[in-house]
């Protein structure tokens, strides 16, 4: 069976950055399983996959434009410590779930001075080619009930 629109895949894989460095892997993990066509996994590495079956094995070298965009220093605010609403220290590195006018996301503590917090709501691979060495490890029919919940149900995937 080829992966196509509504078929659960599933992958083993390792991100790389352009010099090598491992950012992820599925290797002591379970294969990283989604429902191809739904937007579950960047467009690019979807692009990339599309066709393929079990026991294939691809490189994909994906552009900022198909992964997880370009930088935007827009994206970079200076806040006062007031609008933060924890009693915890604020350090770099810290991640907060906030509201934007895009609904709600993830921004990251970059930089702490004082009464002043800086954040950054690019997602931190934005900006970057990633480098995939993949493996298809299985290729099924999505069943009705998870596509009509958007996710894969069951091993590698979510129970109810």
């Amino acid at each position: 069976m080829r992966i196509a629109n509504h078929k659960v895949v599933s992958i083993d894989y390792t991100l790389t950055d352009g010099q090598g460095t491992v950012i992820d892997s599925s290797n002591d993990h379970e294969p990283l399983v989604y429902i191809h066509g739904t937007g579950n996994i960047i467009p690019g590495l979807e692009t990339a996959l599309e066709g393929k079956q079990a026991g294939e094995q691809i490189n994909a070298v994906i552009p900022p434009e198909q992964a997880y965009g370009m930088r935007d220093e827009a994206r970079v605010q200076h806040l006062s410590r007031d609008v933060f609403d924890t009693d915890e220290e604020i350090t770099v590195g810290m991640r907060f779930h906030a509201m934007s006018e895009n609904g709600p996301q993830v921004v990251t503590v970059v930089s702490v001075e004082g009464n002043e917090v800086t954040i950054d709501a690019n997602h931190p691979l934005a900006g970057m080619t990633l480098h995939f060495d993949v493996t298809v490890t299985d290729v099924r029919d999505a069943s009705e009930e998870e596509l009509s919940h958007g996710h894969v149900h069951g091993p590698g995937g979510h129970d109810h």
